[in-house]
């Protein structure tokens, strides 16, 4: 199960209308990348996608069904969601925290985990290049190094749908680059892959589709260098950017307030 569609979806909150009238189908093998300015929407489409809202009308479905009718349980083997600066509060170890993606397959942590179980914890820290952090506790890490476990953590679940937002916030240039190398490689491996980013060059040098929420709306949708025109990012950012093609991608930058 990894088709994810929003139908007519709207959200409001305190009197604002955050989503209205969002229609999206989201396929496998592709890395879709929502952008948008602050307050766009793009944390709370998110948040729905992942079935932790209920919209005020409208649904999200996943492969046909209504994705909130579906049992808990189900929808935390199919949809792994990691939000915005996660974070733990108890003194895990590196190796115990990504262990906690396993739990909707049913690990229990504190008993000896299945193999199976272990294999893909391993897998997971590896494609971070997190094996260092596995013994030590979280509280003696950086912010960074946290947010490197916790998409790993994303990561153990092995969902055919992965939700992530900012994941790269927290991350140093290589390691933003290694976490965007490893999603891109999750959605052509054939996941659903989903990313909200506040960085337009990351977005285009490695989206294969990138929906521009705006004004409560998709403002444009679809690759990089059609949802990144100069008159969509203009608009929806309220700044005058400028494009340079580095490597034949297009990058848009912010450039002159307007």
């Amino acid at each position: 199960m990894n088709r994810l569609a929003v139908r007519a979806l709207v959200c409001r909150r305190t009197g604002r209308t955050i989503l209205e009238g969002i229609e999206l189908a989201f396929e496998p093998g592709a890395l879709t990348v929502l952008v948008g300015p602050n307050g766009a929407g793009k944390t709370t489409l998110l948040r729905h996608l992942a079935g932790l809202e209920k919209p005020e009308a409208g649904t999200v479905e996943l492969d046909g069904q209504p994705l909130l009718g579906l049992p808990a349980a189900l929808r935390a083997r199919h949809i792994a969601y990691l939000p915005q600066a996660a974070s733990a509060y108890w003194p895990l170890t590196g190796h115990d925290l990504v262990a906690l993606g396993r739990l909707p397959h049913g690990a229990d942590l504190s008993r000896p985990l299945k193999p199976t179980d272990e294999e893909a914890i391993r897998h997971a820290v590896a494609r971070v290049d997190g094996a260092a952090l596995a013994d030590r506790a979280i509280d003696t890490m950086s912010q960074g190094e946290r947010a490197r476990l916790m998409l790993a953590r994303t990561l153990a679940t092995e969902a055919p749908v992965l939700l992530a937002d900012e994941p790269v916030a927290s991350l140093d240039p290589a390691y933003g680059l290694q976490a965007m190398e490893v999603l891109r490689n999750e959605a052509h491996r054939g996941a659903t892959v989903i990313v909200v980013l506040h960085d337009l060059g990351l977005a285009a040098r490695f989206a294969d589709r990138i929906i521009v929420l705006a004004d409560a709306k998709v403002a444009a949708d679809g690759p990089p260098e059609a949802a990144l025109r100069a008159e969509v990012v203009d608009a929806a950012y309220g700044v005058g950017f400028r494009h340079v093609t580095i490597d034949g991608v297009v990058q848009p930058v912010a450039w002159q307030r307007r």
